[in-house]
């Protein structure tokens, strides 16, 4: 059938030159991270746009990275407050390319997706609303008015307010989020997956059962002040590359860094600061003191192994422990009961190393852990993150400078997003304050998580999806799985800047609504967002739309929501005329926003109230921290099975490829490459650049995916990676972590073969 459209292509194709393999960088940034900022924003944009963008982007009065959370220094900003990625993200949000109406119409979509990921990026910006229709295989321009009249009348058509799905990108601002989940609770459902499902969600459980908040308790300055930063599943050169520059405060002030992650990645090798000629020329900051390569999975038991060390040489604040804590005791009994033998083979790190990290930990008056996908996406996921609050919690480490949690947030504003409500199961409290100041009734039910979406797509229990911003095929697990779920739907709206997969692999019917960026102006005022520390500030871009044709994401969110509701009882007419009364709003709904519209204009913005930071005091139900006791999975696979985590290269940004080079690594030129040990590499008789069939297995359901080159790598035995999006077909919807729902992109049971 023509509305299906099952020939349209839900996998990057195949395009790939010559692999070029190299040694790893020692060195992250420095003169050539420098050179490639410079180069990708000329060519994208050209000098003059370069320029501008690059002497807005992160300041006071200028407009918030696309790219990461992490957070700008309190009270002053350097002449270029931005990374290499961070370059890339604007610049190619800036860039002079545009995809009219009329070359997006000279393709059907099958043609279209004979294109790469980073073929269609390269496309350029979006300039009118656009609409395939179910009898077509192209999409043509449509009207902002019809759009929205096209959008009313499916939800007119649906049969349960929960046949609707609102999804959110972590790039909106707060107050398109806020208008967002307040139009799908004026339909009837808290139907509101994110991003943030399949990223930091065990964060938020995790930590939220600990200490009462589901955020880190540092700031920036933190860094400065700490005896030990321990990074753990984390690759901040290329995922966050500007807190290379607060571990390398770190070092200078006299602390330590230990690196705990499968890869040792440059970036904790040694940094060059882009902004400090001198060290430019040098050899860089020395980052990491020591790198343990846990093995894929084992974390939970190396901190369990941590915690047993400290606590055999009594290294516990026991005053704080006393004063703030419960659970304590039966956490000490467990850990006591826990044998190395588990620890160090689940772990795959010796003994006498684990003993030196305890050490570390001892002597840390001031000790802070960072984490990100590497430990967020597992099955004992969350149970981890406990164990991480349970060893700052035995030092005491909250409520003092320089010590504390510090999940890492990987889009701008995806923390923002859930404290401005986008959350498929909301307190209570909140839906009470909505239906109070919005006077709109407020659905009570839980919603669908990202995962829980595809299973209501899979069995015919959705028929609108609508995403502001983001590209859900191409982030979510399993991705043929997807795509035939997706195409289910009778209609799917994105809200977006530029073409992705998820506006080739649609609905029967389909509408795109091209938004302003956020270097781009909007004359109805700045939008605001919060950083990975708390600080919600303001974000106003400078240049000229890409099109007179588009909309701000308010003015969208607001046009469907009038489209669909009016003006009674919530006045949908006037959001998008000035985003101070969304602001105002807000602040009404949730008190922490006291003062909003005069905080945001202060220079940098202001520090949401987090108690384990401020006080500490701790939003629990005994108003005491808890310690959890979980037992270490033992794990055990088949033979000549490996376990795949999916990673990031260095020339993209989430789902977004600007380049077919990971540098950092020393691979050039492909994509579709698989890291192995060597020694595994000899007993599968396998060579570098050799290509093989990865097939993953769970509870008897096998995915196969061709055509992966094999790259010999510092990986532990018996552990792969492979780059996403492209390896995402390989993880099952079904494996998930617990208490999370997060798929387990970290941890996929694989065999291999050649080809």
């Amino acid at each position: 059938m023509l509305n299906i459209r099952r020939d349209v292509k839900a996998q990057s194709p195949k395009k790939e030159g010559k692999i070029k393999i190299g040694k790893p960088k020692q060195v992250a940034a420095g003169i050539t991270g420098v050179r490639k900022s410079f180069s990708i924003g000329i060519s994208e944009a050209g000098l003059i746009r370069t320029m501008k963008t690059m002497r807005s982007v992160n300041k006071f009065d200028g407009y918030d990275c696309p790219g990461c959370a992490w957070p700008d220094p309190d009270g002053h900003r350097s002449s270029f407050e931005f990374c290499e990625n961070g370059a890339k993200a604007f610049a190619t949000e800036a860039t002079k390319k545009r995809l009219t109406p009329s070359l997006l119409s000279s393709k059907s979509v099958q043609e279209w997706s004979n294109f790469s990921d980073m073929e269609l990026d390269k496309l350029g910006r979006l300039t009118s609303p656009m609409v395939l229709r179910s009898d077509s295989n192209f999409y043509e321009e449509i009207s902002w008015n019809d759009a929205f009249d096209m959008i009313a009348e499916s939800v007119m058509n649906l049969n349960d307010p929960n046949e609707a799905v609102f999804y959110t990108s972590g790039r909106a601002s707060n107050e398109s989020a806020f208008l967002w989940g307040t139009l799908a609770r004026q339909i009837g459902t808290n139907n509101l997956p994110d991003c943030s499902n399949m990223c930091h969600e065990s964060s938020g459980v995790g930590l939220t059962s600990s200490i009462g908040i589901g955020k880190g308790t540092v700031t920036l300055d933190c860094f400065d002040k700490a005896d030990l930063v321990i990074v753990i599943g984390q690759n901040p050169g290329t995922n966050h590359p500007r807190m290379l520059s607060a571990l390398a405060n770190t070092k200078r002030n006299g602390g330590s860094v230990i690196s705990i992650n499968p890869l040792l990645e440059s970036g904790l090798n040694r940094f060059k600061h882009p902004q400090e000629i001198i060290r430019l020329l040098g050899r860089g900051t020395p980052i990491a003191d020591a790198h343990f390569p846990v093995r894929i999975g084992g974390d939970q038991a190396l901190l369990q192994g941590i915690a047993k060390v400290v606590l055999d040489n009594d290294g516990v604040n026991h005053s704080f422990v006393e004063e703030h804590t419960e659970g304590f005791d039966d956490w000490v009994e467990h850990i006591s009961s826990v044998k190395w033998e588990d620890i160090t083979k689940q772990s795959g790190i010796e003994k006498e190393h684990i003993i030196e990290i305890g050490n570390s930990v001892i002597n840390a008056n001031n000790m802070i852990i960072c984490w990100a996908m590497g430990v967020t996406q597992h099955e004992n996921a969350v149970a981890t993150i406990q164990e991480i609050t349970n060893l700052l919690l035995m030092g005491g480490h909250f409520g003092r400078p320089g010590a504390g949690a510090c999940p890492v947030r990987g889009h701008s504003n995806v923390q923002g997003d859930r404290t401005v409500g986008i959350n498929h199961n909301p307190p209570s409290s909140f839906l009470d304050a909505c239906e109070r100041e919005t006077g709109i009734t407020m659905p009570r039910d839980s919603g669908f998580d990202s995962v829980e979406f595809i299973q209501a797509s899979r069995n015919d229990k959705v028929r609108l999806f609508m995403a502001l911003g983001g590209n859900i095929l191409s982030a979510m697990s399993d991705t043929e799985e997807v795509a035939n779920s997706i195409r289910k739907i009778d209609l799917t709206v994105q809200i977006s800047t530029k073409l992705n997969r998820s506006h080739l692999v649609t609905g029967k019917q389909a509408l795109i609504l091209p938004c302003l960026g956020r270097t781009e102006f909007d004359q109805s005022g700045f939008v605001t967002v919060e950083n990975s520390m708390g600080v919600v500030h303001s974000s106003n871009g400078n240049l000229e739309p890409a099109s007179t044709s588009l909309l701000s994401e308010v003015g969208i969110v607001s046009g469907i929501g009038y489209g669909i509701a009016g003006s009674d009882p919530f006045k949908w007419d006037e959001m998008s005329k000035d985003y101070d009364k969304i602001r105002d709003l807000i602040e009404s709904v949730l008190p922490i926003f006291s003062n909003y519209n005069d905080r945001v204009r202060q220079n940098g913005g202001f520090y949401l109230p987090n108690g384990p930071r401020d006080g500490p005091t701790w939003d629990t139900p005994s108003s005491k921290a808890i310690f959890h006791s979980n037992s270490i999975p033992i794990r055990s696979i088949k033979e000549n099975r490996f376990i795949l985590m999916t990673i990031r290269s260095h020339d993209q940004y989430n789902t977004t490829i600007y380049g077919m080079d990971d540098r950092y690594r020393g691979i050039y030129n492909s994509r579709r490459i698989v890291m192995m040990n060597r020694l595994d590499m000899d007993d599968l008789a396998i060579n570098e650049k050799d290509e093989v069939q990865i097939t993953s297995h769970f509870m008897g359901r096998k995915i196969v995916s061709d055509n992966w080159k094999v790259v010999p790598y510092e990986i532990p035995r018996g552990n792969l990676a492979a780059y996403f999006p492209e390896a995402n077909v390989l993880v099952p919807l079904e494996s998930v972590a617990k208490g999370s729902n997060t798929p387990t992109s970290k941890w996929i049971e694989v065999s291999v073969k050649p080809q």
